[in-house]
């Protein structure tokens, strides 16, 4: 038997770049507002500036990030006594999921200001300058640069945002912790269920079991876990066994009835109407999108 590959999933693909700018805003410094098709990274190195947005207006304090995404109205002003110093990347993504960076500045951690000043690096090796003017339109590549620094840039911009999401998700289930009172037990408690739910999701599995494994109750258990995952532990282990079904019905070697037999499940019509409930098709109407795709 050959080896079988697998694909990666590309969650985030930054497909072109528009422009990568650092300098030092001039006092009074504004900028009209406007929009473009493509989104726009604005971070301040040192001291602050204001924000005008669709989504947000306020400001960006020294160590914050923020995204305008395509087609978002946005402005930039300074009237600080420092000159601040600012980072603007202009980039090509279609994920939905930068959204989530367009609503509030994130103070973004030491390892991801690291790794921003990398991707200025790498930008500076590739484009020439003017550096200073955010809306030049044209910001020409240099004829040779360092060998993969293009890809660099790439790969380190698309990790970035991918990091930035993550710590977005980090502080908001903080957020939810503390609006409830969810200490570091109730914590560690919902990620040692879900650690489980990952492993045994293809198990009978029965809140009650739950308790004893991991000696708690079920207000405690449910309280926690909804807290922490934004789910109840039955929809948690349904999503990850359509899933999984979603995998086995691709991969064709396996009937409906198969399927249901290794998921424990009571009977085929028990997974179809599962499956509806939780995609808003059949298995069979899943099989036959997915065959056009």
């Amino acid at each position: 038997m050959d080896f079988i590959l697998k694909s990666f999933k590309n969650e985030i693909n930054v497909s072109s770049l528009a422009n990568v700018h650092y300098f030092e805003f001039s006092r009074s410094f504004d900028t009209k507002k406007d929009s473009h098709g493509f989104s726009e990274l604005v971070y301040a190195e040192k001291g602050s500036i204001t924000i005008d947005s669709d989504n947000y207006s306020g400001k960006l304090c020294e160590g914050e990030m923020i995204i305008h995404g395509a087609g978002e109205g946005h402005a930039l002003s300074c009237g600080e006594a420092v000159f601040p110093n600012i980072v603007i990347i202009g980039f090509k993504c279609d994920s939905e999921r930068l959204s989530e960076l367009t609503r509030a500045p994130l103070p973004l951690t030491e390892e991801l200001t690291k790794m921003l000043a990398e991707i200025v690096k790498e930008g500076l090796t590739v484009y020439m300058p003017p550096y200073n003017v955010p809306g030049v339109k044209d910001m020409k590549k240099r004829r040779s640069y360092t060998y993969g620094a293009d890809q660099m840039i790439k790969n380190y911009l698309e990790i970035f945002l991918i990091k930035c999401l993550r710590l977005k998700e980090n502080e908001e289930r903080s957020k939810r912790l503390r609006s409830i009172g969810t200490d570091e037990a109730e914590l560690r408690l919902a990620s040692d269920v879900k650690k489980y739910l990952d492993c045994n999701f293809c198990h009978k599995i029965r809140l009650l079991d739950l308790c004893f494994l991991f000696n708690t109750n079920k207000t405690t258990l449910s309280r926690a876990f909804k807290a922490v995952y934004g789910l109840t532990v039955i929809d948690y282990v349904n999503t990850l066994r359509i899933s999984y079904t979603k995998e086995l019905l691709t991969d064709g070697r396996y009937t409906l009835t198969n399927i249901a037999e290794m998921m424990n499940m009571s009977s085929v019509h028990y997974l179809t109407a599962m499956f509806k409930q939780y995609t808003g098709m059949t298995p069979t109407e899943y099989l036959a999108q997915a065959a056009v795709e």
